[in-house]
């Protein structure tokens, strides 16, 4: 029989479209499996505006009570070095969501320059070297945005062409790859 637990898991999927509460199962299964287990949620997201501000503290509230032993720590920068610090061969670590990640990267905020494509890259190397060398398993959970219309502006269309390369090399580094579309998983890679 397999491990419902893959070493690392890539869960993609819309807004909406439950990823978040899939990695949310993931940890509490994991949680209840073991006394010992511990997990911990990376949030990437940044208060930016008071509808932000209001969406985190209203994700917060959701998540204490599904999952009441996730410890979440805020961090939107040096995933890769975060993900494997935070990495212990008893707890999952969730990292919520790569594309705020990369938005941090590549569209800060006014006052901030963006990341260099190059550097933006070293990142990601770094995050793909992390995924592979944790000590526990790994959830990630991203959005899937190269299935609509192709956006009208240079600086839209290169951040969805990041965010799909991004996706890929996570991809290709995660034992599992989960899509969600309307509360329901299609398993892409390894076993469900």
């Amino acid at each position: 029989m397999n491990s419902p637990f893959a070493r690392s898991e890539l869960i993609l999927g819309g807004q909406k479209s439950g990823k978040s509460r899939r990695a949310e199962e993931r940890a509490h299964a994991w949680l209840q499996g073991d006394p010992h287990h511990e997990a911990v949620l990376i949030a990437t997201a940044r208060p930016w505006d008071n509808e932000m501000r209001e969406r985190i503290a209203r994700h917060q509230r959701d998540r204490a009570q599904r999952v009441p032993g996730l410890r979440t720590v805020e961090h939107a920068h040096a995933l890769g070095d975060k993900l494997l610090a935070s990495s212990l061969p008893h707890r999952m670590v969730l990292v919520d969501c790569l594309t705020l990640w990369l938005t941090h990267h590549l569209m800060p905020p006014p006052g901030q320059a963006p990341h260099t494509p190059e550097a933006t890259q070293d990142e990601v190397n770094r995050l793909c070297q992390a995924i592979a060398c944790a000590s526990g398993p790994v959830v990630l959970v991203g959005n899937e945005i190269g299935l609509g219309v192709i956006p009208m502006g240079r600086e839209v269309r290169a951040f969805v062409d990041a965010l799909g390369q991004l996706n890929q090399a996570v991809a290709a580094q995660c034992e599992r790859v989960t899509l969600m579309a309307a509360g329901l998983p299609l398993t892409l890679k390894g076993a469900p």
